[in-house]
């Protein structure tokens, strides 16, 4: 539950809606590559902020290969995605919203101070999952306790955060 919270509105600003479908282009029409391909370099591009899900890649492939912007084949009993003609075209005709998302992207690539945040992602998640996956075993006063010392954090991390 707490998990699932965390983990959408996390990745809920990367991209606008509809728009995953022009970085996925733009990334085939220079190589070929399979879904976790995909992912992965999304991921590597963020530095780890974003993981698109094969919830969100797998169907938008799919998506583009019905309507014609891939193609797909089987190798290495992978399926991989190639651009076709139309969606090369299709990446001109819509440059300017390629142009946008790419601007935007652009913004993660700096990678100064990006490691540590990540890593406070990362340790903030591994907190939320203790948590939700040790909820119904922890009684009100323990419960009371972790919720005092979570405060406590916050209005720490608060602090430094608005300090000036």
């Amino acid at each position: 539950m707490f998990e699932r919270f965390f983990e959408t509105d996390r990745h809920s600003r990367i991209f606008a809606k509809g728009d995953i479908k022009y970085v996925i282009l733009d990334l085939i029409k220079d190589k070929p590559s399979y879904g976790y391909e995909i992912m992965h370099s999304l991921e590597d591009h963020f530095h780890g902020f974003y993981s698109p899900s094969a919830g969100s890649v797998y169907p938008t492939l799919q998506m583009l290969e019905d309507i014609g912007y891939v193609s797909s084949s089987e190798r290495d009993g992978k399926k991989v995605y190639t651009i076709t003609e139309e969606g090369k075209k299709y990446l001109i005709e819509n440059r300017e919203s390629i142009h946008r998302v790419k601007s935007h992207m652009r913004d993660w690539q700096e990678d100064s101070g990006r490691e540590e945040l990540r890593d406070t992602f990362y340790d903030l998640r591994r907190l939320v999952r203790l948590v939700s996956r040790k909820t119904r075993r922890l009684d009100t006063e323990k419960l009371k306790k972790i919720r005092e010392i979570v405060d406590q954090a916050y209005r720490h991390v608060e602090q430094i955060v608005e300090k000036d």
